[in-house]
């Protein structure tokens, strides 16, 4: 038996500068998994959807190690915030903000993010 991929039709958009910039469409993204997307001029961006049905954007590159790997790691829930945690070094990064969890003067980029 094979699986259809969900169709909503929806697409993800970030806000960037005052644009909003179309990414992917919603069944690209699995609840509890992230997903990387090129965004202009280079930048990576880690996409996320929780089992709520929330998005979340944040940087994909890890300000610790450099590489571009937050997309590949382990989403959780601190004080009832969402987090991700890099695949490497392991520091959690808020879904919301950005902010390190683990060390207040880190952070990475965080986007507005709607479908569309």
């Amino acid at each position: 038996m094979t699986l259809a991929l969900e169709t909503t039709g929806l697409k993800i958009q970030l806000r960037l500068d005052d644009a909003w910039f179309t990414v992917c469409d919603l069944s690209r993204l699995l609840p509890g998994r992230g997903v990387a997307a090129l965004l202009p001029y280079g930048r990576q961006v880690a996409l996320f959807r929780d089992r709520a049905g929330e998005l979340y954007a944040i940087d994909n590159r890890d300000p610790f190690t450099g590489a571009a790997v937050l997309s590949r790691g382990l989403t959780g829930t601190h004080q009832g915030r969402p987090y991700v945690a890099s695949p490497l070094l392991k520091q959690r990064f808020d879904l919301v903000t950005g902010q390190c969890l683990d060390d207040e003067t880190v952070r990475v980029a965080a986007y507005d993010v709607r479908t569309a």
